[in-house]
């Protein structure tokens, strides 16, 4: 198997983030608003990967193709009918985020031979099921906090736009506190359901706000911050000689 570090691209719906891996180590992470030549020629520089895996939400795959094919000899663009090392066992396939596949290969790579629940904090919420035997079951999707902000505000005539202060107290005595304590609260009561309900899965924390309700959480849980890449890194190895 080669040892030479992969570029892993992760184009979301509102941030790219980017890392280098050497096998499943994570050598070096970034977030860019876009995927440029000045944000990848100082990484390809730096490590001359040999290989690139992008999984993005975008149909279109051109731009990217035509950004990495000067500096990378392979180029691997990641569908839901590639070979895995979880099994997909989503009903619709095609509709899945590979986010939430990659974090399963991820969390499968970390955690053998268990049940995971695998909790991803971002724009999202997605709730995820992997068996011990490494089969993606399906999960849950919530608005994330700031989409509650945002919601909150936007569909309603005289509420605020909220904001996370960092000090949410249980319960706001005012309309801004209230707002905060509301969001804060309902996610951390949701999040602690799911690992009430499933007290024989190991509970995994990914995502940009994991760290705030991580600390918050009175359950045990484990936080994985670059989950996504390290399922992403895996994914590369078992496609490297394809």
């Amino acid at each position: 198997m080669t040892n030479d570090p992969r570029l892993l691209i992760d184009i979301g719906n509102t941030a790219v983030k980017i890392a280098v891996a050497r096998r499943e180590q994570i050598l070096a992470v970034q977030q860019h608003a876009q995927l440029t030549d000045a944000v990848l020629k100082p990484l390809l520089q730096t490590y001359a990967p040999g290989m690139a895996v992008v999984a993005s939400v975008r149909k279109d795959r051109e731009t990217e193709e035509q950004q990495l094919q000067t500096y990378v000899k392979k180029i691997l663009f990641c569908t839901p009918d590639m070979p895995l090392p979880v099994r997909n066992l989503y009903a619709t396939p095609g509709t899945l985020g590979f986010d939430r596949l990659a974090a399963a290969a991820g969390a499968h790579y970390l955690f053998p031979q268990r049940d995971c629940m695998i909790v991803d904090c971002g724009t999202a919420i997605t709730v995820d099921f992997l068996s011990c035997r490494g089969e993606f079951l399906g999960g849950n999707i919530s608005p994330g906090l700031e989409m509650r902000f945002k919601a909150l505000h936007r569909f309603t005539e005289q509420l605020p736009l909220g904001a996370l202060t960092g000090n949410a107290a249980p319960v706001g005595k005012n309309t801004q506190e209230a707002i905060e304590a509301g969001v804060v609260q309902g996610i951390l009561h949701e999040l602690e359901g799911y690992i009430r309900d499933y007290p024989a899965t190991t509970a995994v924390f990914t995502g940009g706000d994991t760290i705030y309700f991580a600390k918050r959480i009175k359950k045990p849980i484990f936080v994985v911050r670059n989950l996504n890449f390290t399922g992403l890194a895996k994914i590369a190895d078992y496609n490297a000689y394809l």
